[in-house]
């Protein structure tokens, strides 16, 4: 197929990706290339595999509702099994000769004679299609820290996001810098290992006990012969996702007594698990529970009793080639150096790559200059027949799978009629993005990180007055991809 032969451009090959184009081949659109950097599809499931990964929502609810997997081991499940999911959506719905790989893409412009859009790889190589779809997630781009010497540190250094498996923890000095939910769900792992692990903590965070159990083989079998009883379990835990959800974050104004039992919660499983009371205080956050994302864990706490394991809360100085220097001129030797430190998603993220639209509109550069915004969590104004994922005010409903599920539902109603009015392109216009801007601006205040005491959260879900976090229920979120208004598109 030539190149400008394409419907469509697909930019990420992990669930978002996989959604859109499933989505597009319904609405009748086959030309389709998925384009990834990585050597796999996956996303986030194949780029992230260090030890202890697992789903930190129930696996029923962290699935598309379209394609059930009956074949979980856990309600939790390990990540390896959200990489076989993967693979089954892929091979299902005959997505692995559309993609890609290898693939970086250095950025899109938009050309008006031809109504195309001009994807640059890297290399120089150019491709075009009548449509793009970024679907480069939330997580995609690894944060290394800004801390002085962190380039010379001449161990093993390793960053999550790019674990390596032949690594081997025994009879190391570990410094493990972070504490997010990540590396709530590493340090255990290495603690049981490691001679000595000193854990960096710059915020800390609440962690609520999680409640987990395998899935016995004689009930996946029941749940592959009988998909609607897995769905009534799936409709249980939906419930309870979002009923944590909009209580603790987005309805905080009216549920704070929520957050309150939350906090309690946590502060007695610390409680249960630690019993030094100086281990605790440096545990216990100084923010309010929903200011980040809520971590579920039974080990974590405990993991500071070991003698081998120690809490440093002092901040880092520098990193030298064999340790790491405190702000008080403490230095502890290690000779492996982990970084638990996240994702730039707000800097580098918002675009994951450079997006020129109509009239040379820059979208990072509008972003900044006119506050975060998208309509519906889709689409930008300027920007004809594109369409962003993960995008600000898009989550919703604890998983990103409802989010994909909701932009699924507003591609199916955009496209429907693009296609009944016979036209080349859509466009949202500014009318209409302007207003729907206004009805998240109104909610945001009722949201924990704009009424609660966030300041001291460092949370990746809020920067200034935005947010990833859509301010209103899955429902709504639902109802609106669903029945928007089609006058509020431009259709050309």
């Amino acid at each position: 197929m030539s190149a400008d032969e394409l419907d469509a451009i697909v930019v990420g090959a992990g669930f978002g990706g996989m959604g859109a184009a499933i989505q597009l081949k319904r609405c009748g659109y086959e030309r389709i290339a998925i384009l990834d950097r990585e050597d796999d599809l996956g996303g986030t499931w194949y780029v992230n595999h260090y030890p202890g990964l697992a789903v930190d929502i129930p696996s029923t609810t962290y699935s598309y509702w379209f394609e059930p997997n009956p074949t979980w081991s856990r309600l939790h499940a390990p990540g390896a099994e959200l990489k076989t999911y993967a693979d089954r959506v892929a091979d299902k719905y005959d997505l692995r000769r559309l993609m890609r790989f290898n693939t970086t893409v250095d950025g899109a412009r938009w050309d008006e004679d031809a109504e195309r859009w001009r994807v640059t790889l890297a290399g120089g190589e150019t491709v075009s299609a009548r449509f793009l779809v970024t679907a480069t997630g939330y997580l995609s781009q690894p944060r290394i820290p800004d801390i002085d010497g962190v380039s010379g540190f001449a161990g093993t250094m390793i960053h999550t996001a790019r674990w390596n498996d032949d690594y081997r923890a025994q009879g190391k000095r570990i410094g493990i810098i972070g504490t997010g939910v990540t590396a709530v769900q590493l340090i255990p792992e290495l603690a049981a290992k490691a001679d000595e692990l000193t854990v960096y903590q710059r915020t800390a965070i609440w962690v609520v006990p999680k409640v987990d159990f395998p899935i016995p083989p004689v009930i996946r079998r029941i749940f592959a012969r009988f998909p609607a009883i897995q769905g009534l379990l799936r409709l249980l835990t939906d419930a309870l996702a979002e009923v944590g959800i909009s209580t603790a974050v987005v309805n905080y104004r009216w549920t704070r007594p929520v957050n309150s039992v939350a906090t309690w919660v946590s502060k007695l499983h610390l409680f249960a698990s630690v019993r030094d009371k100086r281990t605790r205080r440096m545990l216990t956050p100084e923010y309010e529970f929903g200011c980040k994302r809520t971590t579920f864990n039974n080990d974590y706490y405990r993991t500071f009793t070991q003698p081998n394991v120690r809490l440093e809360t002092e901040g880092i100085d520098r990193i030298e080639a064999d340790g790491i220097v405190t702000t008080d001129g403490r230095k502890t030797p290690i000779d492996t150096l982990v970084l638990a430190t996240g994702f730039d998603l707000w800097e580098a993220n918002f675009p994951a790559i450079e997006v020129v639209g109509r009239d040379g509109r820059n979208l990072g550069k509008w972003w900044r200059e006119n506050r975060f915004r998208t309509y519906d969590g889709v689409t930008v104004p300027s920007f004809p027949n594109f369409l962003n994922l993960a995008s600000p005010y898009a989550f919703t409903g604890a998983s990103y799978f409802t989010m994909m599920e909701c932009q699924m539902r507003h591609m199916d109603r955009l496209f429907g009629e693009l296609q009944r009015r016979g036209s080349a392109t859509f466009e949202v216009t500014e009318d209409a993005s302007a207003r729907h801007f206004e009805r998240m601006a109104k909610r945001l205040g009722n949201m924990v990180y704009f009424r609660g005491n966030c300041a001291a959260s460092r949370s990746y879900h809020f920067r200034g007055d935005a947010t990833i976090v859509r301010p209103s229920s899955r429902g709504r979120a639902l109802r609106e991809s669903t029945n928007f208004p089609l006058s509020d598109y431009a259709f050309r």
